[in-house]
C-alpha cells in the first residue's frame, strides 16, 4: 500500500511539473541534454555543479532509460574499477533498498541481489537526483528541428509527444513546435542520435563490411543455431513463399556490409501471481500463421525432448523462446543454446534506427504486439504441450515494476542506432587496445556483443534450415583482452566543420563492431558526465566544443574523480 501511494505521488508530480514546464513556449539555458537517460541526468548534474543553467528535454515521460526499464545499474559492468566519477557511486546506490544499501560491488552482483533491484526504485532515484541537484525535465517532447547560424545550433524546436498507456511513442505529435529551447551548447544523450540528422552531422548506421575499418568480426556473419525447418507457406515449395519472421540470405558474402542491426527488445517482468499480474490480450489482427514457423520450430523441440525424462529440458527450450530468459527477474532475449527464436522479432531494427518518429512508433508496438502474440501462440496452439500451455495462460505482465504502463517498460532496448561520424572512429582496434588515444574522457571493457540481426534459410545437402545471423558474443563480459580500453574525446563531438555546440555521448563515433562492446549504460553515464564538463569548458573559454583544450579538459575529469588511464583502470577478478 505504501509503495502504491509513493507510485502515485511520484506521478503526480512528474506530470504537474511537466505542465507547468510545457506552459512556457521558450526556455534559455546554458545547456540543454536531449534524453533522461542515464547518461542524460550524469552529463545534466555535471553542467549544473559548475554553476551553468540546464535543462533535460525528455521525449517520454519517464526517467533512467534502460537502468529504469529492466537493465539493473550495474548488470553490464564486469569492472568497477574502470568506472570512475558520479557513475562510480551510482551504480553502487540505484535502487537499493533495505539490506541491499552499502553492498560491495561483489554482492551487488550477485544474482540473488540483482533479482531484488526493482527498476522502480532506479528511477525514483533518478528523479531525487534531479531534485536534489536542481535539475528541471520537460518531459514529452522530442526533438523536431533546429536553427543554426554558420555551424552553430542557436535554438532546438520540439513537439509535444506524449507516450501512451503503454509507453509507446506516437507516430504524429500532439503539438508541433510546442517547445524551443535557446542554449550555447546542447548534448543529445538519446538512444537514437535524434539531433544528428537535424544538426547536419554526419551518421551512419548498418554494419560496416570488415575491410573499412580492418575489423575481424565486422558485417555479415557465418549462420549460427542451425535447425533442419521447412521455411515456406507450403512445406516443399519455395514458390509459396516465406513464413514470417524469415528472410532470404541474399547475395552478401561473409564479411561485407549491409543495413541490418542487432535486434531490439524488452527487458520485461511477468508473474502468475493474480494481486500483480496485468494479462496478455490477444491482439486485434493477431494471425495464427504468423507464428506458424515457430510452431514447427516447437514440434522440432516436442520431438527432440519427447523423453518424459526430458520435460526439464523441453520447458527450459520453450520457456527461452516465451516469455523469454530469465535474466536477473527480468526476461531478457537468449541467444545461445541452440535458439532460433527468442522474445523478439528479428529483421526490423534496421528499419527503426534512421526512421522516421512514424516508424519507430510502429517499431516500438510492434514488439508488444509479437509478445502478445506469442503469449496467445503459446497459450491455444496445439503442437505446444499442454502442461506448458497451462503456466502460460496463468502468465502476465507484472504491475509492480511498471506500475503506470500496464506492466509494459518504459523503454525499448534499442542496442544501437545511428551512430556519429566525429574526427575518431572507435573501432575493434581499440576494444583489443591495438591503439593509443591521447584525448581519453572515459574507459569501457565488454566484450563484442551483437544479438542476431535476421534469421535466415538455406538449403543444405538437399534439407531446408533456418538460423540466426549476426550473433557474436566475443570475449564475453570481461571482454577480449580482460583490460578496459579508453574512448577519445574527438569520438563524442562532431567534426568541427559540419557543427560547433553538439556533444554526443551515447551514439558517439564508433563501428557497428566497436560499439557493440562500448554501448553499455555504465559507459554512456561516463561519457556523460565528461560531456558535461567539456560543455562547461566550452561556455567559459568561448570556444567550440572541438576547441576545449585537453589539458584543461583533464584537469577537470580529474577533479571529479573520472578514471581515464586504462592502467589505473585495469582490470581485477
Amino acid at each position: 500500500m505504501l509503495m502504491k501511494k509513493n507510485i502515485k505521488k511520484i506521478v503526480l508530480l512528474m506530470q504537474i511539473f511537466s505542465i507547468s514546464l510545457c506552459a512556457s513556449e521558450e526556455q534559455e539555458v546554458d545547456v540543454c541534454v536531449y534524453g533522461a537517460t542515464p547518461s542524460g541526468i550524469v552529463a545534466a548534474i555535471a553542467v549544473a555543479r559548475e554553476g551553468k543553467s540546464v535543462i533535460i528535454v525528455e521525449p517520454s515521460r519517464w526517467v533512467g532509460g534502460m537502468s529504469g526499464a529492466g537493465i539493473k545499474p550495474s548488470q553490464d559492468c564486469p569492472n568497477i574499477n574502470m568506472v570512475g566519477g558520479l557513475s562510480h557511486k551510482l551504480i553502487l546506490s540505484l535502487g537499493l533498498r533495505g539490506d541491499l544499501k552499502g553492498l560491495s560491488f561483489r554482492e551487488i552482483k550477485n544474482k540473488k541481489n540483482q533479482v531484488r533491484i526493482n527498476p522502480l526504485h532506479v528511477r525514483e532515484d533518478y528523479l531525487k537526483l534531479l531534485e536534489d541537484n536542481k535539475v528541471k525535465v520537460i518531459y514529452d517532447h522530442r526533438i523536431a528541428s533546429v536553427i543554426k547560424e554558420n555551424l552553430e545550433i542557436k535554438t532546438a524546436i520540439f513537439d509535444f509527444a506524449p507516450f501512451d498507456s503503454t509507453a509507446t511513442p506516437p507516430e504524429i505529435a500532439s503539438k508541433k513546435g510546442d517547445l524551443s529551447v535557446k542554449a550555447k551548447v546542447f548534448i543529445d544523450c538519446s538512444y537514437e542520435g535524434d539531433f544528428l540528422p537535424r544538426s547536419g552531422v554526419n551518421y551512419r548506421t548498418g554494419r560496416e563490411g570488415k575491410n573499412e575499418f580492418n575489423e575481424q568480426y565486422a558485417g555479415v556473419q557465418e549462420p549460427l543455431n542451425a535447425v533442419q525447418l521447412d521455411p515456406f507457406v507450403t512445406r516443399g515449395d519455395p514458390a509459396s513463399g516465406l513464413l514470417k519472421w524469415v528472410e532470404d540470405e541474399g547475395d552478401k558474402a561473409l564479411g561485407d556490409g549491409d543495413r541490418y542491426t542487432q535486434a531490439y527488445n524488452y527487458r520485461y517482468y511477468t508473474t502468475n501471481d493474480p494481486q500483480f499480474r496485468i494479462p496478455f490480450t490477444r491482439p486485434a489482427d493477431y494471425d495464427a500463421q504468423d507464428y506458424e514457423l515457430i510452431g514447427r520450430y516447437v514440434q522440432t523441440l516436442v520431438e527432440k525432448y519427447k523423453n518424459p525424462s526430458q520435460r526439464k529440458q523441453l520447458s527450459s527450450k520453450l520457456t527461452f523462446i516465451f516469455p523469454g530468459n530469465l535474466n536477473s527477474g527480468e526476461h531478457n532475449y537468449m541467444r545461445w543454446g541452440g535458439q532460433l527464436f527468442s522474445q523478439a522479432p528479428l529483421g526490423v531494427s534496421w528499419k527503426y534506427a534512421d526512421g522516421d518518429y512514424a516508424e519507430k512508433s510502429k517499431i516500438w508496438k510492434m514488439h508488444q504486439t509479437y509478445l502478445s502474440g506469442m503469449h496467445e501462440f503459446f497459450s491455444t496452439d496445439s503442437r505446444v504441450p499442454e502442461w506448458h500451455r497451462k503456466e502460460i495462460r496463468e502468465l502476465g505482465r507484472d504491475k509492480r515494476q511498471h506500475p503506470d504502463t500496464l506492466g509494459w517498460p518504459n523503454q525499448l532496448y534499442i542496442r544501437i542506432a545511428r551512430r556519429m561520424e566525429g574526427k575518431y572512429v572507435h573501432t575493434e582496434q581499440d576494444v583489443y587496445g591495438k591503439k593509443t588515444v591521447g584525448d581519453p574522457v572515459g574507459l569501457a571493457q565488454y566484450g563484442i556483443d551483437t544479438y542476431p540481426c535476421r534469421r535466415i534459410w538455406f538449403e543444405k545437402e538437399g534439407e531446408y534450415h533456418v538460423a540466426l545471423e549476426g550473433i557474436m558474443f566475443i570475449g564475453h563480459a570481461r571482454g577480449p583482452t580482460d583490460k578496459p580500453y579508453a574512448i577519445s574525446y574527438r569520438s563524442i563531438v562532431p567534426k568541427a566543420s559540419q557543427c560547433s555546440n553538439l556533444i554526443v555521448p551515447v551514439c558517439f563515433s564508433s563501428s557497428y563492431i566497436g560499439y557493440a562492446s562500448a554501448r553499455m549504460e555504465n559507459v554512456f553515464m561516463v561519457l556523460g558526465e565528461s560531456a558535461g564538463i567539456a560543455a562547461n569548458l566550452a561556455i567559459e573559454n568561448e570556444c567550440k566544443v572541438q576547441e576545449v583544450a585537453y589539458d584543461e579538459l583533464e584537469k577537470k575529469l580529474l577533479k571529479y574523480g573520472q578514471i581515464i588511464d586504462v592502467n589505473v583502470g585495469k582490470s581485477r577478478k
